[in-house]
């Protein structure tokens, strides 16, 4: 049967069991679900498999019945590094399930479990206990090998494993004390019993910094290689543009168009043009024609596909797209032809869009400038850059006008700008981090983000205009329980959020960014909402982007590192009689590609992480300012204002009081004292200790009478450093 099929069957038999009182033996099921002499052995598989997915479950009668009328949820658990945990239950409209440690076992963190409901609440959430696990999350452990007298454990990577994990003797694969291994599980825990591992691979010594970057790689299963299939598919495309290729194409070589990227970019997807006509401003995004030499189906595709998204270290790239591709044919290296899709908007004075069209073309880009030399000659208006960008200079000038101009619109329609600092790690010679500082974003930066929005836009509204289906970039609204809890927390400062009918909109979201800026509580302001935002990922349905304010959006312009884009390419081809078609399976490629973005997006910051650990192992005892930037149980995290570092300040070493976490509150407060911890509040610590196996930071309170309130520092409010979602999506 075919899944729609199977799904119709499914939702028979779910029905039958639902109108049934009490649980129904298995033959009594199917005939209350009408099921059909012909249909009854595929019935019994799909009874087994609703079964297996925790959808039914078996009383000790052999009987079938709903979980929830025997308390039960089923959902993915997620295991705290303290040892408890919540199930998230697959029922959306349920409410996650919080799991004592004492009651995890036989789960561990990411299987999918049956959990049994307590009748009671528990500081005001459900509590509960596992009582099967249906499916389980990995069979793969990454971590450190260290040995014992009767057996060695491997240290999970993963704090979130928090059994221990033994490895009998001889299953080590010579792995020595204190390697990195990759071992796969024999035996999962029990009630009682450990669970057990045998070393399949050995990537070295754990202080290798290229070791430790192996061990990330691992354990978010990303490709290492190229299927050697792949690899033949890319050397078979041609290095250079055969001139027959540029046949019937617009022609863009003789315009100055550039590429401006990081000074370590090597794939450079988009290059631009922009002057004025005396009407307004003529703005040309020339993106690489990746589909050209990607065609649907074929090795390099799949591949894509599977890969989703190229994935950006400090130390090297995991690329979507083979070497051949990604830094040859395809990127838009200087002074070399190039294959493009072309997006030429006519903008008036204000910059308003009054025209959008789209051309196959073929392009050679000018040259390969930087943010920095960008900023230098537009900025710092040194003369020594000028005089060298002075081919392109003019283009360059226009083009700051015209960002500066896109930037105004889109504030006014009420787009939400997290314009915050990030860091950037800067490596030596071995890969460790030498120095972690504040990345830079001028309007260098600015203008390529504005006209790669203003491109991805035109094309969305294009494929919509022509009523094609369409990938769309969609960030959903906060939930109208998160706007709440916005709304009752800003009053405390003043600030109104606006409601519209239980949810809120981009537009009032940016005037509370607005009202706060400039006042003490601006950073708690900031990190909060943004806390609230939902994360941004790819659908067939319009739902609209909230934080570009807009009701129609895509990505285009990253073929090389985005497999959307590419599809996207594909899909504006369909726009052409007798070009291309649209894909079949358009709905499962952006549960995947949206999948896979968060995979990558968790390694990236996974190392990032890593390295700044690293950073900070040779400094206990030094002392810095921060701030608060996040709140628990157990502690509260602080960011430092200089090198972007975040550390935890156990509760334990606070020793005045007994302290609560208030969660709608963002804060920790004394019983007795009453000195209260707030997300935002200035703080003084020192670095207490630095644990590369528990990727974790400690810091300790510095010069703090005990019974004070730190208290929001009146003083210059940098703000965190985190940056938008949709905003980091737009370069890497």
């Amino acid at each position: 049967m075919s899944c729609e099929e199977d799904s119709a069957l499914d939702a028979r038999l779910l029905t039958a069991v639902e109108r049934r009182n009490a649980p129904v033996a298995a033959a009594d099921l199917l005939r209350a679900a009408r099921v059909s002499r012909e249909e009854r052995a595929h019935a019994g598989e799909r009874l087994v498999a609703l079964e297996a997915l925790g959808r039914l479950v078996r009383t000790k009668g052999e009987r079938l019945t709903l979980p929830a009328r025997l308390d039960l949820v089923a959902g993915r658990l997620v295991v705290n590094p303290a040892g408890f945990g919540f199930c998230v239950p697959d029922d959306p409209d349920h409410e996650h399930v919080h799991v004592p440690s004492a009651a995890v076992r036989p789960a561990m963190h990411g299987d999918r479990v049956l959990v049994r409901v307590e009748k009671f609440r528990r500081r005001g959430r459900f509590e509960g206990r596992v009582v099967k696990v249906l499916e389980r999350g990995s069979n793969r452990i990454v971590g450190v090998l260290r040995q014992g007298r009767t057996a060695a454990v491997v240290v999970p990577q993963e704090q979130r494993i928090t059994v221990p994990i033994l490895v009998p003797r001889g299953a080590e694969a010579g792995a020595q004390d204190g390697d990195m291994v990759v071992a796969e599980l024999v035996r999962y825990p029990g009630l009682a019993s450990e669970a057990e591992a045998r070393v399949t691979a050995v990537l070295g010594p754990a202080t290798d910094p290229r070791v430790e970057t192996d061990a990330v790689i691992h354990a978010h299963g990303l490709p290492l290689g190229f299927p050697p299939e792949v690899e033949v598919a890319a050397r078979r495309v041609p290095s250079a543009v055969p001139a027959d290729a540029a046949a019937g194409r617009l022609d863009l070589r003789p315009l100055p168009l550039v590429t401006i990227d990081g000074e370590t970019a090597r794939d450079f997807d988009d290059a631009v043009f922009v002057e004025s006509n005396g009407r307004g401003f003529r703005l040309i995004v020339a993106v690489a024609d990746v589909a050209h030499y990607v065609p649907a189906g074929g090795p390099l595709d799949l591949e894509a596909r599977a890969r989703g998204t190229s994935v950006y270290f400090p130390d090297r790239v995991i690329p979507m797209l083979p070497e051949e591709l990604s830094n040859g044919i395809c990127s838009l290296n200087p002074g070399e032809d190039r294959l493009a899709k072309a997006v030429e908007l006519e903008f008036d004075t204000g910059g308003a869009l009054r025209t959008a069209s789209f051309h196959d073309a073929v392009m050679r880009s000018a040259a390969r400038l930087t943010y920095t030399q960008v900023r230098r000659a537009l900025v710092d208006r040194d003369a020594a850059v000028r005089d060298e960008l002075a081919a392109v200079l003019g283009s360059l000038e226009h083009a700051e006008t015209l960002a500066r101009l896109l930037m105004a619109r889109r504030r006014a329609r009420g787009a939400i700008d997290f314009d915050l600092p990030e860091a950037e790690v800067i490596l030596d010679l071995t890969g460790r981090p030498e120095q972690i500082v504040r990345a830079e974003r001028s309007i260098a930066h600015q203008m390529i983000e504005e006209f790669m929005l203003a491109a991805n836009e035109a094309v969305a509204r294009e494929l919509t205009r022509r009523k094609l289906p369409l990938l769309h970039r969609v960030h959903e609204p906060p939930t109208a329980e998160r706007v709440d809890e916005l709304a009752r927390f800003l009053e405390g400062f003043g600030l109104r959020l606006h409601r519209d009918g239980g949810g809120t909109t981009p537009r009032a979201v940016a005037a509370v960014l607005e009202q706060a800026e400039g006042r003490p509580e601006a950073r708690l302001v900031h990190t909060v909402l943004l806390r609230a935002m939902q994360q941004a990922r790819y659908a067939v349905l319009p739902l609209g982007h909230f934080g570009l304010a807009t009701d129609c959006y895509t990505h285009f312009t990253s073929p090389i590192r985005r497999y959307p884009d590419l599809v996207v390419h594909r899909l504006l081809d369909v726009t052409r009689p007798g070009a291309g078609r649209v894909p079949p399976d358009l709905v499962a490629i952006a549960e995947e590609t949206s999948a896979r973005e968060r995979i990558a997006m968790e390694a990236e910051r996974e190392i990032v992480q890593l390295k700044k650990i690293q950073f900070m192992q040779d400094k206990g005892g030094q002392v810095h300012e921060g701030f608060i930037s996040g709140t628990a149980s157990f502690g509260f995290f602080v960011e430092l204002d200089e090198i972007f570092v975040e550390g935890l300040v156990h509760v334990s070493t606070l020793g005045d009081d007994f302290y609560e976490h208030i969660e709608q509150a963002h804060c920790l407060r004394g019983r007795r004292t009453r000195r209260t911890f707030r997300l935002g509040d200035r703080v003084r610590v020192a670095v207490a200790g630095v644990s590369v196996e528990r990727r974790q930071i400690d810091f300790e309170l510095a010069d703090r009478e005990p019974g004070s309130n730190p208290g929001p520092n009146p003083g210059p409010n940098p703000g965190p450093r985190r940056r938008s979602g949709w905003r980091r999506q737009q370069r890497s």
